[in-house]
């Protein structure tokens, strides 16, 4: 095996972990947990059981399924782009690592989409009254991996 091979065995094994860590789970909250159902942690942070049939934020959520299938085309698409610009990047470290967040959360999301044909939530984040939309590990993913992205691309040295 030469090097360019172990550099995106690596990646590829930190997004099959995500997805891995994703689905345990999402898999103990829907055997824990009824829907709704919710566990105070903290003063600001509840475990609780909740669907999204939509997009983030449930962009989308409303509408009568179409939205699933929509989402699931997209999140294919988007999975094996992702695969192939890794692929054309091995030598980008920092690209690949971001890259592999989130094609594990892209994945872990999509999992659930074919599965049971919504997203599973369950970690609630809010001050007071007010909620941050609930989210599970497969966004957590996406959201680092967008970090690590902007960092890599903020961290450039300009001509």
């Amino acid at each position: 095996m030469n090097m360019t091979q172990y550099s995106l065995t690596k990646y590829f094994s930190l997004t099959a972990l995500v997805i891995l860590i994703d689905q345990i789970t999402k898999l103990i909250m829907e055997a824990k947990f009824q829907f709704g159902e919710f566990k105070p942690i903290t003063v600001f942070f509840n475990l609780v059981l909740t669907y999204n049939p939509g997009a983030a934020f449930g962009f989308l959520a409303q509408h009568d399924g179409w939205q699933r299938w929509f989402f699931t085309t997209l999140s294919l698409l988007a999975s094996v782009f992702i695969v192939i610009y890794m692929r054309k990047s091995r030598h980008l470290p920092r690209l690949c690592l971001g890259l592999a967040f989130i094609l594990g959360g892209a994945i872990g999301n999509l999992i659930d989409r074919v599965r049971i044909g919504r997203v599973v939530d369950f970690l609630d984040f809010y001050v007071g009254n007010s909620h941050w939309p609930a989210f599970n590990i497969a966004d957590s993913a996406i959201f680092i991996g967008v970090a690590i992205l902007l960092v890599d691309e903020f961290s450039k040295k300009k001509p």
